[in-house]
């Protein structure tokens, strides 16, 4: 899903978040995209959204970075409900660094 410039302009997500009002809610984001003629699958990203209500159209977008992120990761697998720096996420899959040692990133 294309979030930023040069993408397919009839997946882009970034035109329904402008004609919402915020605070709004994820019903509404929903309701927008139907109403401006969204595919399917830009429908599902907002359905999909964890927040119910969103104060600012950069909210959404911070949200739908993270699940970007989380995608490109292989999904949730290390979701198990410990606390883990994310700064690093990519160095300590690869090297298996703990914290208390300093490596390159």
């Amino acid at each position: 899903m294309a979030f930023g410039q040069g993408e397919n302009p009839a997946r882009s997500i970034t035109p329904h978040l402008d004609s919402v009002d915020y605070p709004a809610r994820r019903e509404h984001l929903v309701e927008a995209a139907e109403d401006n003629g969204a595919g399917v699958d830009i429908i599902n990203v907002f359905k999909a959204l964890p927040r119910e209500e969103y104060l600012s159209r950069e909210e959404v977008m911070r949200d739908l970075a993270e699940a970007a992120r989380r995608f490109a990761n292989g999904g949730l697998r290390d979701d198990d409900g410990v606390v883990r720096d994310r700064r690093n996420i990519g160095r300590d899959l690869v090297e298996g660094a703990s914290d208390d040692t300093s490596r390159h990133p």
